[in-house]
């Protein structure tokens, strides 16, 4: 079994502390998300042998595919695992545009479908639909959409939310872009299980994780289909576990009380089932945020979606990685504060671990030396 490894474009900003806010609510960091500092992180991402770059979607950061799109050019094997919203643009149009990525990038593409669980933020881009009919605009958009990328002739969807009449790509993307999906609420399943080629979850405790991947797995069982799986988190990895703790607990130190208020309440609001169990870990209290083994919620204090760490020396993340993969998980989407510095921390302390275990490959030998960094040890004891 080989493992992929994915890092996050951070579009809202970046920072030596948390970010407080994301996912409905206004969020920037100390780093302002430049298009010269954006391209630093994907370079980290790169050098340190990533597979891609989640790039996020909302009114909170900016737009995926046009970020994206201006950092192909500076980056030679990375891809972009695109972020958008099903429910903001024409299905013709979402498959014309990934058609055209993939042509100028060579190939790079990936899809991340977000339906979209705060309502607020929903309406603020024109969506007023409930939840329940967005996953089902959702499964006609993915319908039509991968009848659109293979189809030799014109095609008419007449559907409950969408409809097109006699629809044809001029151009079909070569390879066709793998969707990623997650959604942790009843009428998400469905549509993972039909339309997904990786079905995503945010992290939680393994018995949590375990349960909605063996949900997923008989409903997709029943469509005929096998699916892959991933999870999201962010890493705190250094060469002992005494200090990824303390760089844990300086993050925590870093946060104020009022942004946990304020975010704490914005997310109360999401209609979103991942968010409600990503705030269940923690409760809003500071008091007891290691909630398995090296897996810290602290994040979740401030950060919408993704809000938990593993926390660890770099053999002790390695393990609690390759846990989660013998529950089938094998794309690990991960992040870390600041985005340049962590990924040469994991890149330089994880992966070699993970390398001589045979479970990862970098995809694409460099061809240059290894560019020095005082931010990571490349020892792995």
């Amino acid at each position: 079994m080989s493992l992929s490894f994915h890092w996050f474009l951070p579009t809202y900003g970046d920072s030596r502390g948390l970010v407080a806010g994301g996912h409905g609510t206004a969020m920037s960091g100390d780093r302002p998300a430049s298009l010269r500092y954006l391209n630093q992180v994907t370079g980290a991402a790169e050098e340190n042998g990533f597979e891609a770059v989640l790039t996020p979607t909302g009114a909170w950061c900016e737009d995926a595919w046009l970020a994206t799109a201006m950092l192909v050019e500076t980056t030679e094997t990375l891809k972009f695992l695109v972020a958008f919203r099903p429910g903001l643009v024409s299905p013709t149009l979402a498959a014309q545009m990934a058609g055209t990525f993939q042509r100028h990038s060579r190939g790079r593409l990936l899809l991340n479908v977000v339906t979209g669980g705060e309502p607020h933020e929903q309406r603020a881009f024109g969506d007023f639909l409930d939840k329940e009919q967005r996953y089902e605009r959702t499964g006609e958009f993915l319908h039509i959409v991968r009848e659109l990328w293979g189809a030799r002739e014109p095609f008419t969807f007449d559907g409950k939310h969408l409809q097109v009449e006699n629809a044809l790509l001029n151009n079909h993307p070569d390879p066709v872009p793998p969707v990623f999906f997650g959604g942790s609420s009843g009428p998400a399943g469905p549509v993972a299980a039909q339309y997904a080629d990786t079905y995503l979850t945010w992290g939680e405790p393994l018995l949590a994780v375990g349960q909605k991947l063996d949900w997923i797995r008989g409903l997709a069982a029943e469509r005929g289909r096998t699916l892959d799986y991933g999870i999201r988190l962010h890493v705190i990895t250094r060469d002992t576990s005494e200090e990824a703790w303390a760089e844990a607990d300086r993050l925590l130190q870093g946060i104020d009380p009022a942004d946990i208020e304020r975010v704490q309440n914005n997310l109360a609001r999401s209609e979103s089932e991942g968010q409600r169990r990503m705030l269940e870990l923690h409760g809003g209290s500071t008091d007891r945020l290691e909630i398995a083994p090296n897996l810290w919620a602290g994040v979740g204090l401030v950060r919408g979606g993704a809000g938990t760490a593993l926390v660890g020396s770099h053999e002790e993340v390695a393990e609690r990685l390759i846990e989660y993969s013998r529950l089938g998980i094998t794309h690990f989407i991960l992040s870390g504060y600041p985005h340049v510095e962590e990924a040469y921390w994991f890149g330089e302390g994880v992966l070699p671990i993970l390398e001589k275990r045979g479970l990862w490959r970098r995809a694409v030998d460099r061809t240059t030396a290894p560019v020095g960094t005082p931010f990571a040890s490349a020892s792995t004891s």
